[in-house]
């Protein structure tokens, strides 16, 4: 009888540990499971990222879809260049010309020569063979040319809107190569320095924008202003709300900068920009913008050509455009 006894207690511990093992294999089982599921979402959601559809930032371009991320990348715009190495995404070959400093090594051979800003080389691209070709307005007389090659977006920024447009160029990047958690996080980095620009945008009165080539012309600061942005998102009250809103500007004597009389004069070096020897400063600072508020309070601002003319609208160069401006009137 106790035999019996014994043998029921041994075979009900026995049964009790068979049992405690499976309910453990089911447990890794069901965790291992768990893991495959979690993976094969996670490389769904990705590769639900393609077919991706690409909308240029301006209107009058054609919608581009992606079925993956293009390896073989020609870049003309400075500004989508700028982001893409900010973003850390290499390309293949750029518009060759007078870079702004912090783009200065794609000047090097390493990367191939798509032509100048304004003369794709439209023969050495298609040897190329690109996956896809980002452009802005200096290359639009050629899209239907380089779309003819590959894919071509156009990535500028819109005067008519520009923050708006630069955001638009940098998510365009950031959707494309997976990168838009970085380019967030530099966005915000811009919206941080613009609260600080504004800042000082507000205690600075009037400002005048113009660009200098041998001559000065101005910018307005409304919609389609080349320099617009930088009364209607920097802050910088305008000193003559009448100037021409346009790309290129509208040519001012020195006598009309005495008369618009601003409290702080910028100063684009187009001359520096395009690589020519500039003389801007003894050009500039003559006996009648002397007299004006700007020049007597120590305000005119020489900003940097190659950034502000040639390569606005990247990651870069939109937060150095900022700094460069607080740094000069702090």
């Amino acid at each position: 009888m106790k035999n019996w006894k014994l043998l029921t207690v041994v075979m009900a511990m026995l049964l009790l540990v068979l049992t405690a093992c499976g309910s453990k294999e089911e447990e890794v089982s069901e965790e291992t499971n768990n893991a495959a599921e979690t993976e094969t979402e996670t490389a769904t959601e990705e590769a639900s990222a393609f077919p991706l559809t690409i909308k240029s930032t301006v209107e009058g371009y054609e919608d581009v879809t992606f079925d993956k991320a293009p390896e073989k990348i020609v870049v003309f715009d400075y500004g989508f260049l700028d982001t893409l190495d900010a973003l850390g995404v290499d390309v293949m070959a750029v518009a060759k010309g007078n870079f702004p400093e912090h783009l200065a090594k794609y000047a090097d051979d390493k990367y191939l020569n798509a032509g100048g800003l304004k003369e794709p080389l439209l023969e050495d691209i298609a040897a190329m063979e690109p996956d896809a070709i980002f452009i802005s307005g200096r290359q639009g007389d050629f899209y239907e040319q380089l779309s003819e090659i590959a894919p071509t977006v156009f990535v500028g920024t819109d005067s008519s809107n520009y923050y708006d447009s630069f955001k638009a160029s940098v998510n365009i990047a950031g959707q494309l190569f997976d990168k838009q958690e970085e380019a967030d996080a530099k966005l915000a980095e811009i919206d941080k320095a613009l609260e600080e620009v504004k800042a000082i945008a507000a205690d600075s009165g009037k400002a005048l924008v113009t660009l200098y080539n041998e001559t000065l012309s101005a910018y307005g600061p409304g919609d389609g202003s080349r320099y617009g942005h930088v009364h209607s998102v920097y802050g910088f009250t305008p000193a003559d709300e009448s100037l021409e809103n346009s790309t290129h500007g509208a040519k001012l004597s020195y006598e009309q900068v005495l008369e618009i009389n601003p409290d702080v004069l910028f100063v684009v070096d187009r001359v520096a920009a395009t690589g020519g020897e500039s003389n801007i400063k003894e050009a500039i600072e003559n006996d009648i913008i002397n007299k004006t508020t700007a020049a007597q309070n120590g305000k005119i601002i020489y900003l940097d050509g190659a950034l502000w003319y040639l390569a606005g609208g990247g990651l870069q160069s939109e937060l150095l455009k900022i700094q460069e401006i607080i740094e000069k009137l702090s």
